[in-house]
């Protein structure tokens, strides 16, 4: 290896380090006592969540109003070009996505302690129909095979006609390895004969120390590391083009970042929403593929 390869891999073997260093610091804050990590825990703020809230509020409007009066999937809001792009995209069987916003791009000012990420996506199922989608995303005790190994566990725990109340375990591994459980409400409604959409909120969402192990057990909801403290969900369905156009909104809040570590950390935290988004609707995309004759 010649000196200037030694210095590169020198230099790159120290940002790693340094990377390192900083998500320890981040998620296991040392002890000043005894130099020992600890886990970090991060209380969910009444105001940070009253902020939450009012953004859900609004989102929650604007779907409304585009059930009523505008396009009922988000890429025929765009240009003319950029959406004969998505729909090329589609047509590849490729996952598209937009950001809506994040962190301090979201318009409440209140958001202090926590960040919202609001993303979008669009996938196409050729050869799909309406109620094949459906049938995947209902089929909730099935979820932990479509899904894996972001969902270990699924289950319906009751359900009143299009109302489900559900389970999962969601575990997510990026440098740390972070388990939820968390239960939602999910209601489903038919547009027409080639539309529908449903709505989903997480009612409770919590930490789990130890997962599997024999000291697992939750963390108190909102006095937790702050990796996901709540989570709203809007999925639409439209057959049409010989296939199903399945459209997925998730908007999300957590913890918010250090300042000084924005600029290192940010785009750690704050991939793993769109990561999410993008698997989720790749996997629904498979799932109901594999099922289609």
């Amino acid at each position: 290896m010649s000196e200037k390869q030694r210095q590169v891999t020198c230099l790159a073997d120290r940002g790693a380090l340094v990377l390192a260093a900083c998500l320890l610091f981040l998620v296991f804050p040392f002890n000043s006592r005894t130099s020992a990590p600890r886990p970090a825990r991060y209380s969910l703020k009444a105001n940070t969540l009253r902020a939450f809230q009012s953004y859900v509020a609004e989102r929650d409007a604007r779907a409304q109003n585009s059930l009523t009066a505008g396009n009922f999937l988000w890429v025929d809001d765009l240009g003319k070009k950029e959406r004969k792009e998505a729909y090329a995209q589609l047509q590849r069987g490729e996952v598209v996505l937009r950001r809506v916003a994040m962190g301090a791009e979201s318009p409440n000012n209140e958001l202090s302690g926590g960040m919202i990420h609001d993303w979008r996506g669009i996938v196409f199922i050729p050869g799909a129909k309406l109620n094949e989608v459906l049938q995947v995303l209902k089929d909730y005790n099935h979820h932990s095979s479509y899904y894996a190994p972001d969902v270990q566990q699924s289950r319906i725990e009751s359900r009143e006609g299009n109302h489900y109340q559900i389970f999962y375990r969601f575990r997510r591994t990026k440098v740390v390895t972070v388990v939820l459980n968390s239960e939602h409400g999910v209601d489903y409604f038919r547009d027409s004969t080639t539309k529908a959409h449903s709505r989903s909120t997480a009612l409770r969402i919590a930490e789990v120390d130890d997962p599997g192990g024999p000291k697992e057990k939750e963390k108190q909801p909102g006095d937790d590391n702050g990796f996901l403290w709540r989570m709203e969900t809007w999925w639409r369905m439209e057959e049409k083009d010989g296939g199903v156009y399945v459209q997925n909104e998730v908007v999300s809040l957590t913890r918010d970042i250090p300042t000084g570590l924005i600029w290192l950390i940010g785009p750690f935290i704050t991939s793993i929403p769109e990561e999410s988004l993008e698997f989720t609707l790749a996997a629904t995309r498979k799932a109901v593929l594999v099922m289609t004759p």
